[in-house]
């Protein structure tokens, strides 16, 4: 309930333009004023640059239009320019002007069933003013004049706030200009940083646990990996809680093909400089992505398959025998997996040398729990690259420990009789009673009541 207040507290970005009641004038040229008047007319095309106008009427106001989108374009080579320009009267207005065109409510999507990977996204109808208001954003952020001390006054928790929201925007244009932004908040500003991170992981929250939908949980992921750079020793509670409840349980969203590159970067750099020291991160990783394993989209079992992958890579040999027996256990089942390129990236493990070399060292409880998926599937599946692929496996682990694998073997066939005679004797004991009752309706003898 608090984001739907806070969103109609702005106007729509499709009816919000005011050129009704403003008419603009053009004002001089900032180059061409006197440097005792140059902060009186910055403030002047800044107060200007803040009536807003109907883009969805492309014939509508179009002097006015013309007149901010110059005003716009001065201001922005002026701050990036000019030195001496952003004195402390001019934060004020250099917030508002920003906040009145960019803070706006996010109209809803023209298409209900919005696919980012198969349809084209709505485009901002405003961008021909929007990016130079951004843009403009960026260079005063950036400025050398730029003072923190002043600037903290205005660019608050509140603001910070409402930035986050427009990372919502199904323009990408939009979250490109919001992410780089949001980076130099962060940087300029120290004391707002705990707030960024935190409500960047109610964000993440939010779109798991509740919307299943936000447009820009790529871009947050981006800045949450180069303002974070691994989990610093020792862990704190913040981090462990990032790793268990939000990057983790992002591989259950059904967009995470979109983000999933992001996904698994910061899951990698969660590990890198750690994974020797820190069990708890290694394990939660791998458990986790267990946990949540898809069952019917293989698109999402491949992008699994290649995370598992990258994590072995770095994975310590101590680490790598907690987590054997269930990762190789949910191998075993992607093997068998009837879609070729789930088995065929599963299989794929067996030609990482590293990943090799842990399989080798743990040969005695690695085989036994997939011998019995590789000979099975090598016998049934209908894709000849698979099968060839089992064939070199089978070929490797016969190779590593020759005596095991023929154990394994015996056993195998003699489970598969087994198996044979009791279905064999299962099929005789159903047919015997019908049999007998044929034949003792023949002979005219009485049954007894249990047949």
């Amino acid at each position: 309930m608090r984001r739907a207040r806070q969103r109609r507290s702005h106007s729509s970005s499709q009816f919000r333009y005011q050129s009704s009641q403003v008419e603009l004038t053009p004002l001089p040229l900032l180059k061409d004023a006197p440097v005792a008047e140059l902060h009186d007319l910055f403030c002047k095309k800044l107060q200007q640059c803040c009536v807003l106008f109907d883009f969805l009427d492309c014939v509508a106001d179009l002097k006015g239009k013309e007149i901010k989108r110059a005003a716009l374009n001065e201001l922005v080579e002026s701050v990036a320019t000019s030195r001496g320009v952003l004195i402390e009267p001019l934060y004020p207005e250099a917030i508002k002007m920003i906040s009145v065109n960019i803070f706006r409510t996010l109209p809803p999507s023209e298409n209900p069933e919005f696919d980012p990977e198969e349809d084209e996204p709505t485009l901002e109808a405003s961008w021909p003013h929007l990016q130079l208001v951004y843009e403009f954003f960026l260079r005063f952020l950036e400025s050398p004049d730029f003072q923190p001390s002043m600037a903290k006054r205005y660019i608050d928790q509140k603001f910070v706030l409402q930035l986050l929201e427009l990372f919502d925007s199904e323009d990408p244009r939009e979250r490109e200009y919001l992410k780089t932004i949001l980076h130099r908040v962060y940087g300029k500003l120290l004391g707002l940083r705990a707030y960024i991170r935190k409500q960047i992981n109610n964000i993440f929250l939010r779109f798991i646990y509740e919307t299943e939908h936000f447009n820009g949980v790529a871009e947050l992921l981006e800045i949450l990996g180069s303002i974070i750079n691994g989990f610093a020793l020792p862990l704190k509670a913040e981090h462990k809680q990032f790793l268990v409840r939000v990057l983790i349980p992002l591989h259950t969203a059904k967009s995470l093909s979109i983000f999933h590159a992001q996904v698994s970067n910061k899951t990698h750099q969660c590990l890198c400089g750690n994974v020797s020291k820190i069990t708890f991160i290694i394990e939660s990783i791998i458990r986790g992505l267990l946990k949540y394993w898809p069952k019917t989209c293989t698109q999402k079992e491949v992008m699994f398959l290649g995370e598992i992958e990258e994590i072995l890579d770095v994975i310590e040999p101590s680490q790598f025998i907690r987590i054997q027996e269930p990762l190789f256990k949910q191998i075993a089942a992607c093997i068998s997996s009837p879609h070729f390129q789930v088995a065929e990236r599963a299989l794929y493990f067996w030609n990482n040398e590293y990943i090799l070399s842990l399989i080798e060292e743990n040969c005695q409880v690695i085989l036994p729990l997939v011998f019995a998926t590789l000979y099975r599937v090598s016998k049934e599946h209908w894709n000849q690259t698979i099968v060839s692929l089992i064939y070199n496996v089978l070929k490797t682990f016969m190779e590593m420990n020759s005596k095991l694998f023929d154990d394994l073997t015996a056993s195998y066939k003699v489970e598969k009789q087994k198996e044979h005679l009791d279905r064999s004797r299962g099929w005789s004991e159903r047919a015997r009673p019908c049999t007998r009752k044929k034949m003792s309706r023949k002979a005219g003898i009485p049954l007894p009541a249990s047949l």
